[in-house]
């Protein structure tokens, strides 16, 4: 039961952060700080596909009832979700079997920055090109891109380094 109690407290602590805070900081004009999907990389890997799609939906629904983005968050960090397993696999040797928590003690350095550089990549592309739904502008698109994964991994870093999720 605490355990489902500390997930829930993590799920509601980044998304209210997200909401009220993150959420109205665009550095520069550009960058978008996207915490909330910490949650979803977080999880233990022994956590069920149908468990993690139903956790990841409802965070992107959450984020985007408050912050009026009708779907563009549930979309792109069901995706996330959808995809996790997979990149997992493709930066780290361990057998996914064994059931452990993704972080930078578990996995080592180089693995863990691989991981969430490619998970911020994927969810900030498909995010802001949902947002956009035009190559119209693309320097500025992807100026939004570069910078939105640069300032996400940043806080999911330092999030990590004061230590994170435990347990």
């Amino acid at each position: 039961m605490t355990k489902v109690t500390h997930q829930l407290g993590w799920f509601l602590g980044l998304a209210i952060l997200q909401v009220l805070v993150l959420n109205q900081m665009h550095i520069g004009g550009y960058a978008t700080p996207f915490l909330y999907i910490y949650f979803i990389l977080k999880l233990n890997t022994r956590t069920g596909r149908n468990a993690l799609m139903i956790w990841a939906f409802a965070l992107g629904l959450l984020i985007d009832i408050f912050g009026n983005t009708p779907g563009m968050n549930a979309a792109s960090v069901t995706l996330l979700a959808f995809s996790r397993t997979k990149i997992l696999r493709l930066v780290t040797l361990r057998d996914m079997d064994e059931g452990f928590r993704p972080s930078v003690r578990s996995m080592g350095m180089s693995s863990f920055i691989r991981y969430v550089f490619l998970s911020c990549s994927m969810f900030c592309s498909i995010l802001f090109l949902i947002d956009t739904f035009s190559f119209y502008d693309f320097p500025v698109l992807l100026l939004k891109i570069l910078s939105s994964i640069i300032s996400t991994m940043l806080c999911v870093f330092c999030v990590e380094m004061l230590g994170g999720e435990k347990g």
